[in-house]
Formats: structure tokens, sequence, C-alpha cells
């Protein structure tokens, strides 16, 4: 049978050249047989408006063209179901990507993964009706994103540098109240990250080695320690050297409550809400379509 892909695109993505990436994927994916329909959003609400439309349509894939923000939004509409999500990413960040082994960089060897059809199912992360695929942020680093949000300048990478800067000048440990797999614990804590998938932020390792398929979410703690040290350590979670420093604690969980005053959770870097939350592993939640193994 003849397969029906759905390609659901930014129009913002790929540093202007989205519209010239988009007719790129589209050929490689028609030449392979495939009947590919455009789904362009006018915002993240109407983008997962026409992902669930596709879905319920009977599509074979659905396949996002942009960064995490897109894999949120399509991931929203797939949870749970059959239909494969497919990834050709063109964001800043590209974690989903990254974990799963997607070639970023090069839109079309990552078409020719969704032409190869190699499907894996993964584990999601649920918050209430909020499904994630990366990491659940709810300290330190929420807060970045949070102050990085409300600035309307610089743009990129430097925004987060000054954001996290003007953070830490002021953060002091969260007084955190956790409920993991029915264990109440109090901690104190710089953050606590939540993930599925080992990185955010554009690489930032904070849960290295963490496995998205392995029917449970990986609970990290930064326990606290003074801001210079916290200065210090933090810049070295790209190379996951976080991993070996005393305040570092992973607790692998099927689910976890989390409270404590004062913190916005975000995930998949959209901003979620403020904490109490509940958060649960899905597993086998997603089909994501990834690169046969060598």
């Amino acid at each position: 049978m003849t397969r029906q892909i759905a390609l659901l695109a930014n129009p913002t993505a790929g540093r202007g050249n989205a519209d010239q990436i988009l007719d790129a994927v589209t050929a490689r994916l028609a030449a392979s047989g495939a009947v590919v329909e455009h789904l362009i959003g006018d915002d993240a609400d109407h983008a997962l408006e026409l992902a669930r439309k596709a879905a319920a349509e009977g599509v074979d894939t659905v396949v996002t063209l942009g960064g995490d923000g897109m894999v949120h939004v399509a991931v929203q509409a797939l949870a749970g179901t059959e239909v494969d999500l497919g990834v050709v990413p063109l964001g800043t960040g590209n974690d989903f990507a990254r974990a799963l082994g997607i070639p970023a960089g090069d839109p079309l060897a990552a078409a020719d993964v969704v032409v190869r059809h190699h499907s894996r199912r993964i584990d999601l992360g649920r918050s209430g009706d909020t499904w994630f695929a990366t990491v659940l942020a709810a300290g330190f680093d929420a807060a970045v994103n949070e102050r990085a949000n409300a600035m309307r300048w610089p743009h990129g990478d430097l925004r987060y540098t000054l954001a996290a800067l003007a953070v830490i000048r002021s953060w002091t440990p969260v007084p955190y109240r956790l409920e993991i797999d029915g264990v109440v614990r109090e901690q104190e804590a710089m953050l606590l990250a939540i993930a599925n998938t080992e990185s955010y932020g554009g690489g930032l390792r904070i849960a290295a080695e963490c496995d998205p398929a392995d029917g449970l979410l990986d609970a990290i703690l930064i326990k606290p320690v003074s801001r210079l040290e916290f200065l210090r350590v933090f810049p070295g979670v790209r190379q996951a050297k976080h991993l070996t420093h005393p305040a570092f604690e992973r607790i692998r969980a099927r689910r976890i409550n989390a409270s404590a005053p004062g913190v916005i959770a975000y995930s998949d870097g959209e901003r979620l809400g403020p904490l109490p939350l509940e958060v649960e592993c899905v597993p086998s939640a997603l089909g994501v379509l990834v690169p046969p193994p060598t």
C-alpha cells in the first residue's frame, strides 16, 4: 500500500530556508512512492489541530520539520497511537533527534531515515494531559528558561547565558517534596530534572545514558552547593562531567510527584506550569522512525 505521510512544518525554522528545505524533503519522500501532505500551522495550537486530524484520518507517519518545539507538538497528537513520528531536525537544540541518532544539519539524510521506515517504540513522560519526549525541568534550569523567555534581546544562546547569570545571583536551593514510586522524600536541591532522554538545552547531558525505552524516568537532582561551585559545575553538563560530582543524584522511577514553592516547570523546552505536578512514564507510547541498527 502507498504510504501516507503528513509533513508538519514550522515555517520559521531552518534559518529562513524553510520553504526550500520543505520542497527538497517533500521531493525526497515522494520519490520513495509516498503521498505527502503539508501541514503548516499558524501557531502551535493550530499545528496540533492539524496533526491530530491527520492521525485520525489514517496517515502512516507524521514528520516534523523544525526543532524540539515542533516535536513536542507532534507528540501530543501521536502519543498512544500507531502513527509513527519522523523527524527532520531544523532547530537549534534538536535534543530529541540527538537522543535517537537522527541526523541533524542534513535534512535529506533525516528524510532518508523516514524513507527507510525503521520504527522504534519509546517511552514518553506525561504530566496531566501533557506529554513530553525529552526532559521536564523544574529548578534552576527552568528558571533560566522562564527568564530568557521574558527577554527581548539578545537572541540565540547568548540570551540563555545572560539569563543564567541573572538567575544564579539570587538562586538558593529549592525545598522539594518528592513522592517517588510511593516513597516520600524531602530534599533541597539546585535543580530537579525528570528525563526521558539524556539531554536538553541543545546538548546539555543532564541525564547522560538515560534510556528512553526502559519503562522508567530518570529523576536528576543537583543537591545544594554554593553559587560559585554551581557555576563551575553546570557548564560541564554538556560533557556529562557532573555525573561524578558528589551533589549529583539519579533516581529511576515510574511515577514522581514533585512540589516546591514558586517553581515553574518546563517540558521539552515549553512552559508546563507551576509545581506541584505528577509525572509518570508511559512505556512504549510512541513509535519513532530511527536509523536501522548497523
